[in-house]
């Protein structure tokens, strides 16, 4: 069930695509967020996930603007560039390491950070009735389920799942705040931007009956299908450490050759 309470929930990624239609549901059901993303091209202020120092004055600004508590972490960001295409890994140009860093250094390095100075903020906030706040971290199916090329980002969703298993069990045995994770399937977002607002992009559009046929749900996933996967991991005081798959069933799927 959603929460009756205004929460304070703090976003990564939240300018674009999961984290903007996060960031806009919460909205709706009027609680606070922050939002943090360093793309300027769909927001004003700005910050780096990539910069330990963004991250902690990122931090003290979350702790002014709630006073000093915070109900939701939501660790949503991560460096894409290259999804789709990457490069292969007996490339010998600087670019593949490049992407490796960065991938790990927004994918994983700054979720753990960013977890580590929230967690004053989270022991003094409340997810559930007589509980602290909690994080929710947004991996892939990619991090079982891999592509050619795509060691930097199949590998940082993975270390997720890792970072989601062990900080569970850290803070849950001094703070008892739960730690879970959502892993997506194939969720389309090409609304979710500044530019698909102004030309009312619709949900659907580059989508093919094809492409709904190919879950077994009958459908592809919206940004609504990770809100309520949030809202139950919020939610539910009991649930810490775990994985919820949202996919449409993809990930049960045999896939022979064609």
């Amino acid at each position: 069930m959603p929460s009756t309470q205004p929460l304070r929930i703090l976003i990564t990624g939240g300018a674009r695509g999961i984290g903007r239609g996060l960031f806009r549901h919460f909205l709706r059901a009027w609680h606070s967020v922050y939002i943090l993303d360093s793309n300027s091209s769909e927001l004003e202020h700005v910050k780096k996930l990539a910069d330990t120092a963004s991250i902690k004055a990122t931090v003290e600004d979350v702790k002014t603007v709630f006073e000093g508590k915070l109900d939701v972490l939501i660790n949503n960001a991560m460096a894409t560039e290259g999804v789709g295409a990457g490069k292969p890994m007996e490339d010998d140009s600087d670019e593949i390491m490049d992407d490796w860093d960065k991938k790990m250094a927004v994918g994983l390095t700054a979720p753990y950070l960013l977890s580590c100075l929230c967690v004053p903020l989270l022991k003094a906030g409340s997810s559930t009735e007589g509980s602290p706040g909690t994080i929710v971290n947004i991996s892939t199916t990619r991090a079982y389920q891999a592509e050619d090329d795509h060691e930097a980002y199949s590998t940082a969703k993975a270390g997720i799942l890792g970072l989601t298993q062990s900080m569970s069990v850290s803070l849950g045995h001094r703070h008892t705040i739960r730690v879970n994770a959502i892993l997506l399937g194939w969720i389309h977002v090409m609304n979710e931007r500044a530019e698909a607002d102004a030309q009312s992009t619709p949900w659907e559009e580059g989508l093919s009956k094809e492409d709904a046929e190919w879950h077994p749900a009958g459908r592809v996933g919206n940004v609504e299908d990770i809100a309520k996967a949030a809202e139950y991991l919020i939610g539910s005081g009991f649930v810490t450490g775990q994985e919820v798959t949202v996919d449409g069933g993809v990930g049960r799927k045999m896939v022979y050759p064609e």
